[in-house]
């Protein structure tokens, strides 16, 4: 069987379709399909409050391609979550309704909360017995967990992302809010190192050349923003290969992941390549065994 996530994010929207393998007692999800389209949600909300009419007929073509992707691959089920962009718009619930009249797909739209429950489904398997600070930047919003003992002890989610930082469309008071937070639990609960989730950091790990599961300390991360902040745009693309969409909220993302370091006093960070879509399918599939044992 196949299960299908789309993951609406201020920056992307992505799709990854798995097929669900289960094999003595045990569940793998295998990724048959990915797709990332850079459309850019926050952009317009952040600015306006509003998602704009052209966008609106990118984002409607782009789910109807999706779902027509999901049908040729037989999708058993599927889940279409919207984060902080959709959240703020002012014209996500008109938004909505036209592409459940339109296409028959429905969006949820997720808080802060909701989000981070669903990477956490997924975060627990690459903990170990330290005390972390999980840091998830997205476009629009950051989510801190914190977890002792591989189990999570307190979460918050902040209205500042790449794109909002980018912008300079947050106040003082939400960054001062981030950083009283941070200090508070990390000391409280005596954290010692920091996952990280996202794009950006994803990015950076790999220019760091880092081999899965290895740490990657502070000081790198620094080096390589700092290489990246006097550089043109169009030399992080040409130079550095990044995706026009992510060349210009890498730093900013960066500077929200450095900032939560700074000051929970830690040096170092796993960076598992996991992220909302993942815990997607993971609910997906316990919705499943649920009503498989309900049914049985």
């Amino acid at each position: 069987m196949k299960f299908a996530a789309i993951d609406i994010g201020s920056n992307a929207v992505r799709c990854q379709i798995s097929s669900v393998l289960e094999y003595n007692q045990h569940v793998t999800f295998k990724k048959v399909e990915y797709i990332r389209y850079p459309m850019r949600l926050g952009e317009d909300v952040f600015d306006t409050g509003y998602i704009s009419e052209p966008k609106q007929e990118k984002f409607i073509k782009f789910l109807h391609a999706l779902k027509l992707l999901l049908e040729v691959h037989e999708v058993q089920a599927y889940q279409v979550c919207a984060t902080s962009a959709m959240r703020t718009a002012k014209n996500a619930a008109e938004i909505i309704q036209k592409v459940q009249d339109k296409l028959g797909m429905h969006i949820e739209v997720i808080d802060g909360v909701a989000e981070a429950e669903l990477i956490n489904k997924v975060i627990l398997n690459v903990l170990d017995d330290k005390n972390y600070l999980h840091i998830d930047v997205g476009g629009g919003s950051t989510e801190f967990n914190i977890y002792v003992d591989r189990e999570k002890v307190a979460s918050q989610s902040f209205e500042s992302g790449s794109i909002r930082h980018m912008q300079g469309n947050e106040s003082e008071t939400i960054w001062t809010n981030m950083k009283r937070w941070v200090k508070e639990n990390a000391k409280k609960y005596h954290v010692n190192r920091a996952i990280g989730t996202g794009g950006n950091i994803n990015k950076i790990y790999d220019l760091a050349g880092k081999t899965a599961g290895k740490p990657i300390f502070k000081k790198q991360i620094e080096e390589i923003v700092e290489q990246m902040a006097v550089m043109k745009l169009e030399d992080r693309i040409n130079i550095m290969l990044l995706n026009p969409d992510r060349a210009d909220v890498i730093v900013p993302a960066a500077e929200i992941y450095l900032a939560a370091m700074r000051w929970s006093k830690v040096e170092s960070m796993i960076v598992p390549s996991v992220g909302l879509k993942d815990g997607m399918m993971q609910s997906l599939y316990e919705r499943f065994a649920a009503e498989r044992v309900t049914n049985n």
